[in-house]
């Protein structure tokens, strides 16, 4: 275990699991370095299907250097339709090649356009619309290109096998070689795009509204300069954060920054007198922003308990007395162990080494929580961890009873990332083949192995 990069400490990602050197190299230095296939879990009709009760078309895509809702406005508007009408199931990095289901409403299959950068194949109807989470899981084949130290991915391949629970053979691995593909496993952290790779702080927005300080939140969004921005905008936010001069700080923020402004547009309309007008201005955000906040925090304090457990040298492969588990989704696809967070029990004395005996088979998943209003804090050693952290960020369950959007029950995620890792060397690249359940970060895998700068 070794000390993370600064910027990943910063969202609660405090260590590596592996001790070896990292290889470095360069991410996405073209799109097709990139790769995501959705493992889907939704049931298609036939394309002659009734569209009455079958009003939805569902289109395979292919897209090349695409953002996801961009795509989505670009076909709405060429079919002439609203924006609403089209759905998936997750959210796609743009610098990538992506292969995804969406779904149309209330459109001909004849009607689907052709748009560059995207091959549509129309594979059948749907009853309803694809929706968020309506996937198992997504496969990647990532390149590292230029590596640095490409002989040390053997290494850290090891390390994060014997992570996952391997045998001690499997963590003796020759360093000047790979072995075959194997199961590897490192913490389920949350991947730093959930906070920003460059200026990672909707976290510290989502924490200060979960406390309470709707100011708080808007200089944690309009002020909070970061190193990394241009000058012009560092300056601008510092003097927002200095001056609480809200039509001062709309003059100098770039236009660029259309969110900043839009609060700060508020700020200078109701007075900024009190909390009801810091609060009207993070509600001008889009929704699903403000949403965002909320889970953001959720994630720094799952990330936090993770690296907490890592300090102690609690296991991520078992349970230990106290922990609570998640059994796995009996629809999940063969080839793909899916966590059920809605399906849990606690681990008590008398039931250690039956659970036990389910996560080594695969059936059951250590869990920790994404806290909210319905989260019960485990026993023993976990417990003293989860309530640790709580009390370091000042936070306690029944502080997400919030109101409209930013209002979040919780729930359970497990805490170990388990994959089949292939990996290929060609001279200084190296290729990455895996297959992660919904809601995991590829990210995190590659991190183990680059251990670099996660903005660069």
């Amino acid at each position: 275990m070794r000390e993370a990069h600064p910027i990943e400490r910063a969202v609660g990602m405090d260590y590596y699991v592996s001790d070896a050197d990292g290889v470095g190299g360069r991410l996405r230095v073209a799109p097709e370095d990139f790769r995501v296939t959705e493992l889907e879990a939704f049931d298609v009709a036939p394309v002659d299907a009734d569209t009455g009760g079958y009003p939805h078309v569902v289109c395979r895509v292919e897209l090349r250097n695409w953002d996801t809702n961009d795509f989505a406005s670009a076909l709405s508007d060429r079919l002439g339709i609203s924006r609403e009408r089209v759905s998936w199931a997750g959210t796609k990095d743009k610098r990538a090649v992506t292969r995804q289901l969406f779904s149309v409403d209330g459109i001909d299959p004849e009607d689907v356009p052709e748009l560059d950068g995207a091959d549509v194949e129309v594979v059948g109807r749907a009853g309803r619309p694809i929706l968020f989470g309506d996937l198992a899981g997504n496969a990647f084949e990532i390149v590292v290109r230029d590596a640095d130290r490409p002989e040390n991915a053997a290494a850290v391949f090891a390390d994060l096998r014997a992570f996952a629970g391997g045998d001690d053979e499997s963590a003796s691995v020759d360093a000047e070689s790979l072995s075959d593909e194997a199961t590897v496993g490192v913490p389920n952290y949350f991947g730093q795009q959930r906070f920003g790779s460059r200026r990672p702080v909707t976290h510290e927005v989502g924490l200060e509204i979960v406390r309470g300080d709707w100011e708080g939140a808007v200089l944690a969004y309009v002020g909070n300069p970061h190193d990394r921005e241009p000058e012009a905008t560092q300056d601008a936010r510092e003097y927002a954060e200095e001056t609480r001069d809200w039509a001062g700080a709309l003059d100098r923020l770039p236009r660029a920054l259309g969110y900043e402004r839009s609060m700060c547009h508020t700020l200078v309309d109701n007075g900024a007198d009190g909390p009801e007008d810091f609060r009207e201005a993070v509600e001008t955000l889009p929704t699903n922003l403000q949403t965002l906040f909320v889970n953001a925090a959720q994630s720094y304090v799952f990330n936090c308990i993770l690296s907490a457990r890592l300090e102690r040298g609690l296991p991520f492969d078992r349970p230990v007395e106290g922990d609570v588990v998640c059994f796995g989704d009996s629809e999940a696809p063969d080839d793909l162990s899916l966590p059920d967070p809605d399906r849990t029990q606690r681990v008590t004395e008398t039931r250690l080494r039956t659970v036990e005996r389910h996560c080594e088979r695969g059936r059951a998943f250590v869990t920790a929580p994404l806290v909210g209003t319905e989260t019960e804090l485990t026993d023993g050693e976990p417990g003293e961890i989860e309530r640790d952290v709580l009390e370091d960020v000042e936070l306690e369950p029944a502080d997400f009873d919030l109101p409209g959007n930013f209002h979040s029950e919780g729930t359970r995620r497990a805490i170990l990332l388990r994959t089949d890792l292939g990996v290929d060397r060609d001279g200084d690249d190296l290729t990455f083949s895996f297959a992660l359940p919904k809601g995991s970060y590829a990210t995190v895998v590659l991190r183990e192995f680059r251990k670099g700068d996660p903005g660069e």
